[in-house]
């Protein structure tokens, strides 16, 4: 199958994954308008690129599934919402939905973003220079989940050392290696500290309520799920948005004359880099999608990055404008049954920090001494994101 294949995609066959996780955008752009879904034998699957078959994948859960022995998310933590699909998924979503949805967001989470932020600002260091990636975004966001979930006896601390092992693991097995005993380990901790969180039936644990309908492993599972994002695509969020206002100096004016513009600035960011690249899918049976005749089992890749600068649906695709009016069609939260269910708070949590930011620290820039450039083919930000700003003389 595969010599035919590279035939019918050429582009695809010329691409590599090492060029996908460095600049993807104009590999992405060729092979949304010559072949949107495209086999790449280095991803061994399909690439979906055009905003339109994206959402058709998304959308379609009986064709092109996630409940498959090779998501490798499920070999560490078990099933979870993230994994599996129909009625099994609604029952592992359903008990987390409530403190996510927009209104019980705005109520249960603003002060503590607010408390935390502003903390984590108070305590850069005074010279005004820091990485606000190590430095903010990733404890802002690591702090907001620690306190989203309500885990018994565990600190900030804890919960980063988990997700980083629990992530260590998943990337291993993702790249065809066996994965540490370090992982297993972590997520036996996780584990046992939500199953001490149930046992202690607090009434105000989000734990606790999803434990009336699913069992303590299942409950563990997702937490690891929720972790997991509320970490990894959070902090991405955060600099990747900081990122692009600092390199559009006439933008971040508009945002700096009026902070009512920032929902603007964040979704134009995440549709220029969602933090997530890809999702995957696997296909249930043979079925057409496009051009593409796919064969049941094959991996189906849908590149999040290339559906957000589909030029059919926003003209100039590669430009930053905060004022774009239709930026929320941007599909960084993917769609269809597993659009991500902690994106209201995603988006809050992003709003205040760069507000407070903006606010309180004058002539906030990048370092020009420090480059700062977004990779990573599934989770793409910058490794550091070094800033100055005018300190106290």
């Amino acid at each position: 199958m595969t010599p035919r294949l590279v035939d019918t995609c050429p582009l695809g066959a010329a691409t590599t994954l090492a060029e996908l996780a460095d600049d993807p955008h104009p590999r992405l752009a060729q092979l949304r308008a010559h072949e949107p879904v495209s086999w790449l034998p280095e991803l061994n699957g399909w690439l979906v690129t055009r905003r339109d078959l994206a959402l058709t994948v998304m959308r379609d859960a009986a064709t092109f599934t996630v409940d498959d022995p090779r998501f490798s998310t499920a070999q560490v933590v078990g099933p979870s919402m993230l994994s599996l699909d129909g009625d099994r998924h609604t029952r592992h979503r359903e008990p987390f939905n409530a403190p996510f949805r927009p209104r019980a967001v705005r109520e249960g989470f603003t002060a503590c973003i607010e408390r935390e932020t502003d903390r984590l600002i108070t305590a850069l260091p005074p010279t005004g220079a820091a990485d606000l990636r190590r430095a903010f975004a990733g404890p802002l966001a690591v702090a907001v989940v620690t306190e989203a979930l309500g885990l018994t006896g565990t600190t900030a601390d804890t919960v980063l050392a988990w997700y980083d092992t629990i992530v260590r693991s998943v990337s291993d097995i993702t790249a065809g290696h066996t994965a540490s005993p370090a992982g297993t380990a972590a997520y036996a901790q996780l584990r046992a500290a939500v199953e001490a969180t149930v046992a202690g039936r607090s009434t105000a644990s989000l734990l606790v309520s999803a434990a009336e309908r699913l069992t303590v492993p299942e409950v563990a599972s997702n937490v690891a799920v929720l972790m997991f994002g509320g970490i990894e695509t959070t902090e991405a969020m955060i600099t990747n948005a900081l990122l692009h206002l600092f390199r559009h100096p006439t933008q971040l004016a508009l945002v700096r004359d009026d902070f009512d513009l920032l929902d603007g600035a964040i979704e134009e960011s995440l549709r220029l880099e969602p933090g997530a690249a890809v999702v995957d899918r696997y296909a249930t049976r043979d079925t057409v999608l496009g051009p593409a005749a796919i064969r049941r089992g094959d991996l189906v890749t849908v590149s999040l990055t290339g559906a957000n600068r589909d030029p059919a649906v926003f003209p100039d695709p590669d430009r930053f404008d905060v004022r774009r009016a239709n930026a929320r069609l941007q599909l960084a939260f993917a769609h269809g049954p597993h659009h991500c269910l902690a994106a209201h708070l995603a988006r809050l949590e992003t709003r205040i920090a760069l507000h407070r930011l903006l606010e309180r620290l004058p002539g906030l820039r990048l370092d020009p001494d420090h480059s700062a450039a977004v990779r990573g083919l599934v989770f793409r930000k910058p490794s550091a994101l070094n800033v100055l700003w005018d300190a106290p003389a």
